[in-house]
């Protein structure tokens, strides 16, 4: 019987001539694809494209062009500023107003101390109002000051004492009632001589770390207050150098909007509040969170650090409700809660944070204290505490020598 010839194995150039046909038709294949696909675009050279397009186009895409690099830039400077922040200590303080805590029914001393004692709080910011400390013309009465000033001796603790006509807290301005009626050439000249005073008496304190001049003082929408001149701001901040050149002067913004602080007078340091959720009692009467990022208040602090060269602090960070129309006692914890309750003040902290600034200080822990001794609802305190005992830096604020 015959046998077969076996098949012949094809050689490895018959394989590559193969392997090369098949590729061939495969990328034929591919072509004919993407040629198909490419049939439903429309491609063209971007001023052809460009030339096509209507005026309203045009200026919708510069706008957009516009934006997104405006953006992108805030962004970025942001960016680089929390960065550059990153390596220094967090430092939180808190307003404490003896007259707001009495408006809660509590006691002025007892209130410090417990935000001293169970907060570990080692910064204050004070208040040296007009109106009470200078009841009739010439008379000075400083003894409520004088004990603040000793709980922060006391305590290891610092003090940024606002001074000036406008100071935190409505009405704002705090004028005494023999003062109200005269005519600025007449009231002003007492207001510097009171100043001087209050600096005189504070300034080689070994907790006093910086003054906070008129706060917000071209916020003029806000507050009863019978001038907003620039000159008088000027001049006063000049004074406070005359007095006491060698403590930090900060002087707060009047609002959070884009800007810079250019302008006269150049204190050391600038101050900017931050308020998160409040009541719209003009528009929707509703509760309305204000969208701003963390971010956008780093790039603030980073724009003004860049042109200005100063530093940028929180001298109120919103840590207590804005209600509908009442007083926060008026008001039931339920409505409260809609606008600050433990969970946003653990948010606020963390936000505070996330700013890149350093030092912060927050608004309304007189209040916290009331909801806990009058109210039974230690939810606030609490959660300041929880917050602050993981922020806060013991020995970033220390006497001067």
């Amino acid at each position: 019987m015959k046998r077969k010839n076996p098949a012949k194995k094809p050689t490895k150039k018959e394989l590559a001539r193969e392997r090369a046909l098949f590729n061939k038709h495969y990328a034929d294949k591919e072509t004919r694809y993407y040629k198909r696909l490419m049939r439903h675009f429309r491609l063209e050279k971007p001023k052809f494209w460009w030339k096509e397009r209507n005026l309203l186009q045009k200026l919708g895409l510069i706008l957009l062009s516009l934006l997104i690099l405006t953006v992108s830039s805030m962004y970025g400077i942001a960016r680089w500023y929390i960065s550059t922040q990153s390596h220094k200590e967090l430092k939180y303080g808190a307003t404490f107003i003896p007259s707001y805590a009495r408006f809660f029914g509590l006691e002025p001393k007892t209130t410090m101390q417990a935000m001293i004692d169970d907060l570990n709080l080692r910064h204050f910011r004070l208040v040296s109002y007009w109106n009470e400390i200078e009841k009739t013309p010439g008379h000075y009465d400083f003894r409520e000051l004088d004990w603040q000033f000793k709980k922060a001796e006391d305590s290891n603790s610092t003090v940024s004492l606002a001074i000036g006509l406008r100071q935190p807290r409505w009405p704002e301005c705090h004028m005494p009632s023999w003062a109200e009626k005269q005519p600025k050439s007449v009231w002003y000249p007492q207001l510097k001589t009171f100043m001087t005073k209050v600096m005189e008496r504070y300034k080689d304190s070994p907790a006093l770390d910086s003054y906070q001049l008129e706060n917000e003082f071209f916020l003029d929408v806000f507050g009863i207050c019978p001038d907003f001149s620039r000159d008088r701001l000027i001049d006063e901040a000049n004074l406070v150098k005359q007095v006491d050149p060698d403590t930090t002067l900060i002087i707060s913004r009047s609002n959070n909007a884009l800007g810079l602080p250019i302008g006269q007078p150049q204190p050391d340091r600038f101050g900017i509040s931050i308020y998160k959720r409040v009541w719209d009692a003009n528009i929707t009467k509703r509760y309305f969170e204000y969208p701003f990022p963390a971010w956008f208040y780093g790039f603030l602090a980073g724009a003004g650090k860049i042109v200005t060269g100063k530093d940028l602090i929180i001298h109120e960070l919103q840590a207590e409700p804005w209600g509908p129309d009442k007083s926060i006692k008026d008001i039931s914890i339920t409505e409260q809660n809609k606008s600050f309750n433990a969970e946003r003040l653990t948010d606020r902290i963390k936000f505070g944070k996330a700013t890149g600034m350093r030092e912060i200080d927050l608004w309304g822990v007189e209040m916290w204290y009331w909801r806990k001794v009058a109210l039974n609802d230690p939810s606030l305190w609490e959660a300041g505490k929880a917050g602050l005992r993981d922020q806060q830096c013991n020995d970033c604020y220390l006497p001067r020598d």
